[in-house]
């Protein structure tokens, strides 16, 4: 596996970023400018990862591209067509965003919407669009699983890439994402199993973080940094290496260079103590 950071850290140039990614020990990176940056930069940071000999994991999107306001979502969807053409451009193992909410003003928000027919189909025929507009053949357009959003699962995953039917359609594995009921908190291990053995020949990348169950009614889920929660990390890393050797493995959600750093030493003296068993 390759593990990698969605934060950039501080840093004073590509060459520092790229520099200071490959000291921690990370082999993959999400990519940190836009495509509204200027192609200078863009090319700056693409040579420097390059040359660092780090894989450029992920372009993130990040927008509603079914947004009810229609101006909310034609800039979306204009984002995420220069994203997709950056993450083609820059050989991007993917290009990923969440399907979008399809009821309410929060962007990436849990409305009952999201589980109509209608958006199901807003999802299918939005996502051949846009790999219709930009026919990639260097990246793939992923979509990330949500607690309340398609994907919520593996099944919905298999029957999404099926009813796309767009050979750039691939996986991007956010196993915490979909931890949404007991039974998956509860049995992780069977989920993973599921997971990997459903989606394996077709993920991309996978986020990594941590989760637990709160103490309060009803079932409340919190997610946290590595190793903080109980979720079976070790589990999860075993199943990405296997499925693929140079599979991205990307820490999220955490407030600061220092948090990163924490989680990242975490999550690499976990494998050295793997490693010697």
């Amino acid at each position: 596996m390759r593990l990698g950071l969605s934060s950039p850290l501080s840093h004073q140039s590509p060459a520092d970023w790229a520099r200071q990614m490959k000291t921690l020990g990370c082999e993959s990176v999400v990519f940190p400018l836009d495509y509204t940056r200027k192609e200078n930069d863009i090319a700056d940071y693409a040579d420097a990862a390059a040359a660092e000999g780090l894989t450029i994991a992920e372009v993130g999107i990040w927008r509603n591209v079914l947004a009810v306001n229609s101006a909310e979502r034609e800039a979306a969807r204009a984002h995420a067509l220069g994203q997709l053409r950056l993450a083609e451009q820059l050989g991007a193992r993917c290009c990923v965003n969440i399907s979008g909410t399809f009821g309410g003003p929060v962007w990436d928000g849990g409305y009952r919407e999201n589980y109509s027919p209608e958006c199901w189909q807003a999802v299918v025929e939005y996502t051949r669009s846009l790999i219709d507009a930009v026919r990639p053949v260097r990246t793939k357009y992923t979509l990330e699983p949500m607690p309340w959003m398609i994907p919520t699962g593996p099944d919905e995953y298999l029957k999404l890439l099926e009813d796309v039917d767009r050979e750039a359609f691939g996986v991007h594995m956010d196993i915490i994402n979909m931890i949404n009921q007991p039974a998956r908190y509860f049995f992780p291990e069977v989920f993973m199993d599921e997971c990997f053995e459903k989606l394996g020949s077709r993920i991309l990348s996978c986020h990594l973080k941590d989760i637990r169950l709160l103490d309060q009614l009803t079932f409340q889920l919190k997610e946290l940094p590595c190793g903080e929660g109980v979720f079976p990390l070790q589990t999860y890393l075993d199943w990405a290496d296997r499925c693929d050797p140079d599979m991205p493995m990307i820490i999220e959600h955490l407030e600061s260079d220092q948090e990163y750093l924490t989680a990242l030493n975490y999550i690499k003296k976990m494998i050295r103590k793997n490693e010697t068993v």
